[in-house]
């Protein structure tokens, strides 16, 4: 895929929950692109629309209105196998609560994409995106006795060993301490400068939008402001002015 071609973008992007008087709009005609080798981190109040943006863009939701592109695939137009093997091959997954696969060590549900799709691991990237995660000794251990930072450590390891187009964070450090938080967001950080990876992650934690490139914030499921390049500070004080940017 070429670089100037979008990893994903959305054009009038509409999503309503429900129907005639009880309809409620959660997305009202967004357009974005999250250019490739960009971190992007996606902030809003609660009910803004920020995880429903993530989630029809990431394809586990399917759009009211508009369109969806991931590269210069329409999503819409995909059956539900397809859509299915998109999301196994060419996105990845990190979430708040880390989906680990208790009964499978750390190296097992690290490689359990790959190995559901049928595909051979890469041995060299699956050893250097572990060490560069400090995972390399607890490879063995089960999620039962790693800590929460680990797990999610896991969870990052499993959304990049596939080396997707595009990896999604939905409040990826929501249940970390504040150390294990930073080092999650250096990896991701990471990915995009050494692997020039595409990251999107939904955080409600300005510390979190701060290793972004750029922050979209979204009120009543509009985009209401863009920041570039943004401080911990920059964030918080937009945060606060929101209600006036609606």
């Amino acid at each position: 895929m070429t670089h100037n071609v979008p990893a994903a973008r959305a054009e009038g992007l509409y999503k309503v929950y429900g129907y005639g008087d009880t309809a409620v709009a959660a997305l009202k005609g967004i357009d974005v692109a999250f250019n490739q080798g960009e971190f992007t981190a996606i902030m809003g109040p609660s009910g803004s629309g920020k995880s429903t943006l993530m989630h029809c863009m990431a394809g586990l939701d399917a759009a009211t209105g508009g369109k969806v592109y991931l590269g210069d695939t329409e999503l819409s137009s995909l059956k539900d196998r397809d859509m299915t093997n998109l999301r196994r091959d060419r996105l990845g997954f990190i979430f708040q609560s880390f989906n680990l696969v208790p009964t499978l060590n750390a190296k097992e549900n690290i490689t359990l994409p790959l190995d559901i799709a049928g595909k051979k691991v890469d041995r060299e990237w699956f050893e250097h995106i572990t060490q560069r995660l400090g995972l390399d000794q607890r490879l063995k251990h089960n999620p039962s006795e790693l800590s929460g930072g680990q797990q999610q450590r896991v969870a990052c390891a499993r959304a990049l060993v596939a080396r997707p187009e595009i990896i999604f964070g939905d409040e990826p450090t929501g249940n970390l301490d504040s150390n294990s938080s930073s080092q999650v967001l250096s990896i991701l950080r990471a990915a995009v400068d050494e692997f020039d990876q595409t990251v999107v992650i939904v955080t409600h934690d300005p510390k979190a939008a701060s290793f972004a490139d750029r922050v979209i914030f979204l009120a009543d499921g509009q985009i209401v402001h863009e920041l570039q390049s943004p401080s911990t500070e920059q964030v918080y004080s937009t945060m606060a002015r929101l209600e006036e940017l609606i």
